[in-house]
């Protein structure tokens, strides 16, 4: 039950916060002042609703090296998408034709962050988490990446084939982010980072989202295989080549740490707290 109880409770948030969010995107300072607040709306419930429903101490969303590693964590989602619009300009299919709107890529901040946030907290922080504690890092990273690629599905421009590129390479990035570092604010920020910097700062389509103008204006063209088409980059495949790599090198670092749980979960070994244990069998290095 306590699944229930945490996904309704970010949900509910989700819905109100987004909802919030949409009705003022035409005002960017709005839009970035009311995304600010759902950004710690959420995480002030996910603390909640997981210390009453789990009885402990919330270390996987604790302030304590919050800012910094979300800092690093947006400067690699930043450099990620950087490759993947390069290599797409390369082929001469992404070009700039000059500034487009700043006050777009204010609000554009505020929209990105609510929606990273929001997400990071119901797809890492409750659903694998807890998927992972039953049958370990491997297991948990299956299921949960489905369902974040299926999640994408209900934007507007929405593809089958975006989906699937992101099920098989921002969901296990993402996951293996917060498995190498135990905490919730590298994903939080390598999933911003990604988002901001495809919507906020290069002016390309989010996910299908119809997403508005940002810093540079631009045009993205070419086969939906490289562009990515009307769901954007995302849908590239250069982001699954530049995703998968992104996800080894976090499951390496996980594994460098001793943070990989075994088939099977913890089995008592571990606490509930998002930490592992040195009792945890991790890969041979």
């Amino acid at each position: 039950m306590r699944v229930v109880w945490q996904l309704l409770a970010l949900v509910l948030v989700s819905m109100v916060g987004g909802q919030s969010v949409n009705a003022v995107k035409d005002n960017p300072w709005l839009t970035l002042a009311l995304g600010g607040v759902t950004v710690a709306l959420s995480i002030l419930v996910y603390r909640w609703v997981v210390r009453r429903t789990e009885r402990r101490t919330v270390t996987e969303a604790a302030g304590e090296g919050a800012v910094s590693t979300v800092v690093r964590g947006v400067l690699i989602g930043i450099v990620l998408f950087g490759c993947v619009i390069g290599n797409i300009a390369l082929l001469g299919y992404y070009e700039i034709d000059g500034i487009g709107s700043v006050t777009g890529a204010v609000g554009l901040a505020g929209f990105m962050a609510a929606a990273s946030v929001t997400e990071e907290l119901m797809f890492r922080g409750v659903l694998f988490r807890v998927i992972e504690e039953r049958g370990g890092t491997w297991w948990a990273l299956v299921p949960t990446s489905l369902l974040f690629g299926a999640w994408h599905l209900l934007n507007p421009d929405a593809s089958l084939w975006g989906a699937v590129v992101i099920a098989l390479s921002a969901g296990p990035m993402l996951g293996a982010a917060y498995v190498a570092t135990r905490n919730l604010w590298m994903p939080i920020g390598v999933h911003f980072g990604w988002n901001y910097a495809a919507s906020g700062i290069f002016s390309t389509e989010v996910s299908g989202n119809d997403t508005q103008q940002g810093l540079l204006e631009s045009a993205t063209s070419g086969p939906t295989l490289i562009g990515g088409g009307e769901f954007g980059p995302e849908a590239s495949l250069y982001t699954l080549v530049f995703g998968v790599l992104l996800t080894i090198g976090f499951l390496w670092l996980a594994r460098r740490r001793g943070n990989l749980v075994p088939r099977g979960g913890r089995g008592g070994r571990g606490g509930r707290d998002g930490s592992v244990d040195s009792g945890v069998v991790t890969l041979p290095r």
